[in-house]
């Protein structure tokens, strides 16, 4: 059975799921995420006691704004804003790889079905927030890319039209830090409140606020802003940034952010991406304290065996396609077909994201398949092991070099298991990924890579690891598909020189 975790150290939504935004509507919580160049855009949850959360779908799946794999690394859908109201759910956010501005689209269930995406014209930038007054009047927020506003920016749009009723204005620019970014406007009892991130998405991330008595300002920062961060600390959970808050069904509030778990020898290095976190707020002089311990939660299980007999599970994504496109369910397991790469040159791989600090993924296949198991950050720095012609291979790219171990054994029938694993480091990484082949005869590893050449702080970008399938040369049919955590022990303490 699962210990109880506390909030602080342990996400409440692991792996790769960047810049949280949070609304509620009635006594349920909803959630949704960054996407970057995977599809479907921007996973969405539920939950009913802001620990355990359910993914529900996502809020662009199948939108003309969002192209599968048009969008390379570190581009497609940046952060999002997610709001309830007048009784419908409103998403805004920016695809930097699409049309130039915001794009909104809404649904009466985070279920669905979500409208036509709608672009925001007029408004440059990233990190757009929506947020209504008294009279209904919606003002859009965000981090403007614009010389005649920048930092913090807002403007009045009509969600209804796409368009924009004013000049967007600067409304902050923070304390003087790093990219002013990830704003959100919110209000409290007689202030308006602006929420929002500096220092950059790294190690300088901090939360910062501002308020006034209209959500067009002017706004006064908090006297000892940041409110949050975690900067020059050793504490285990880093980059923390990036809030939104929210009020409970009990008058309380609470916060959920990003940060990631950096594991090895300095300047230690993170893999499954920035995941998301949960604090508590208490209101002093009408300003938010941030309480970072005050949420303990069991957390949900987080491994699976997927058999592929009902509809595809939402933790499946791609980064090249859509899911739909690549994959088809078949009596015991899926088969994923061979497209050239796409666009943005990743290939046709059926992924889900790392979620824990050492696992196993495995899926069974026949030895005349042409299958691969994968493991990427990017599509300049992955790991696979694969089978073609009964012949078992592991490939490591790693930026522009390539290394390949061939197995000396040839199988021309027979199930076999392809198996990618993240062990404890065996020298100063956050973890040793093993790359191995089980059949008949027993398993056998093929290749070990020190887990640094998969990390953000070498590949850089925004996500973090995804492992999934793909078809070698030609359809392949997986079953038994099953991602398992495992126990972490003997990690590497911290080295500094």
């Amino acid at each position: 059975m699962t210990d109880a975790v506390n909030s602080a150290e342990h996400p409440v939504v692991p792996g790769f799921h960047p810049d949280p935004t949070i609304c509620r509507a009635g006594d349920t919580y909803y959630l949704a995420h960054s996407s970057f160049e995977y599809s479907p855009g921007v996973p969405l949850w539920r939950s009913t006691d802001l620990t355990t959360w359910e993914q529900v779908g996502h809020a662009l799946d199948g939108d003309e704004n969002l192209r599968p794999g048009i969008a390379g690394p570190g581009g497609g859908v940046y952060a999002p804003t997610l709001r309830h109201h007048a009784g419908r759910f409103w998403m805004i956010t920016t695809n930097v790889s699409g049309k130039v501005g915001q794009l909104v689209t809404s649904a009466p269930s985070i279920e669905g079905p979500w409208s036509p995406g709608i672009v925001i014209e007029g408004a440059v930038g990233i990190d757009p927030d929506l947020a209504w007054d008294d009279e209904g009047t919606c003002y859009m927020t965000f981090s403007s890319n614009m010389s005649s506003a920048p930092g913090i920016a807002q403007v009045r749009v009509d969600l209804e039209t796409g368009t924009v009723l004013d000049e967007p204005r600067t409304v902050s620019r923070g304390t003087g830090l790093a990219y002013p970014e990830a704003p959100h406007v919110f209000r409290r009892g007689d202030w308006w409140y602006l929420l929002y991130a500096e220092g950059g998405t790294e190690r300088g991330h901090t939360v910062g606020i501002a308020r006034a008595k209209t959500p067009a300002g002017p706004f006064e920062l908090h006297p000892r802003n940041p409110i949050f961060t975690r900067r020059s600390t050793t504490f285990p959970v880093q980059n923390a940034g990036h809030a939104d808050l929210i009020e409970r069904l009990d008058g309380s509030w609470a916060m959920v952010y990003l940060g990631v778990r950096p594991r090895g020898a300095t300047p230690q290095f993170h893999v499954n991406g920035r995941e998301t976190f949960l604090a508590g707020i208490d209101w002093v002089d009408d300003w938010p304290v941030v309480v970072p311990d005050r949420f303990t939660f069991t957390p949900a299980p987080t491994g699976f065996t997927d058999r592929f007999d009902g509809p595809l599970h939402p933790r499946w994504t791609s980064p090249g396609f859509a899911p739909a496109e690549i994959a088809e369910s078949t009596p015991g397991g899926i088969r994923i077909a061979v497209e050239d790469d796409a666009p943005n040159g990743a290939p046709s791989m059926l992924a889900t994201r790392t979620l824990d600090a050492h696992w196993r993924f495995s899926a069974t296949t026949e030895a005349s398949e042409a299958a691969a198991v994968r493991v990427r950050m990017d599509d300049r720095h992955w790991g696979e092991v694969r089978i073609d012609s009964g012949r078992a291979r592991a490939e490591l790219h790693i930026g522009g070099l390539t290394r390949t171990i061939d197995d000396d054994r040839t199988a021309a029938s027979g199930a076999r298991s392809l198996i990618i694993e993240s062990r404890p480091a065996t020298s100063g990484g956050p973890d040793d990924l093993v790359f191995a082949i089980a059949d008949a005869d027993g398993e056998r590893e093929l290749a070990r890579l020190d887990g640094r050449y998969l990390s953000t702080e070498v590949a850089g970008g925004f996500v973090g690891r995804t492992v999934g399938l793909r078809a070698a040369s030609t359809a392949a049919l997986f079953t038994d598909v099953a991602y398992e955590p495992r126990e972490a022990a003997n990690e590497n303490a911290e080295v500094h020189s």
